[in-house]
């Protein structure tokens, strides 16, 4: 049991040590720089801190976000049936070429409703 988990054991063990070697070398040669008011401040580019620290986004912006995901998900579900395709078309090719006209019918569906809403129009 212990013959098994060995390896697993050495690579933590590995890990651990090189993140406290590399930790401690970054404290001893590392150049210590001196610490004032400006320094310590939020923004050194020049700007003021004023406002808060998380600028409201607009809902558009999740929107857009949540439609690439949803069409990138279908090309990681298309990729997979393409890659399979010719094999399994030998035994049933017209129940798996429907089933995936099927599901970009769906994704097409959903890809109409979101220019029907106004999602993609970005002067709204």
């Amino acid at each position: 049991m212990l013959k098994d988990y060995l390896p697993l054991l050495i690579q933590v063990l590995v890990a651990i040590g090189f993140v406290t070697v590399a930790l401690v070398f970054s404290v001893l040669l590392g150049k210590t720089g001196r610490r004032n008011p400006t320094k310590d401040s939020p923004y050194e580019c020049g700007m003021l801190p004023i406002g808060g620290a998380q600028p409201r986004f607009a809902v558009k912006f999740y929107l857009v976000a949540m439609l690439f995901i949803l069409f990138d998900l279908e090309v990681v579900f298309m990729y997979p049936w393409a890659a399979a395709y010719r094999e399994y078309l030998k035994i049933n090719g017209p129940l798996i070429l429907w089933s995936m006209l099927s599901f970009i019918g769906v994704i097409t569906v959903g890809y109409v409703y979101a220019i029907k809403k106004g999602v993609l129009d970005w002067k709204r």
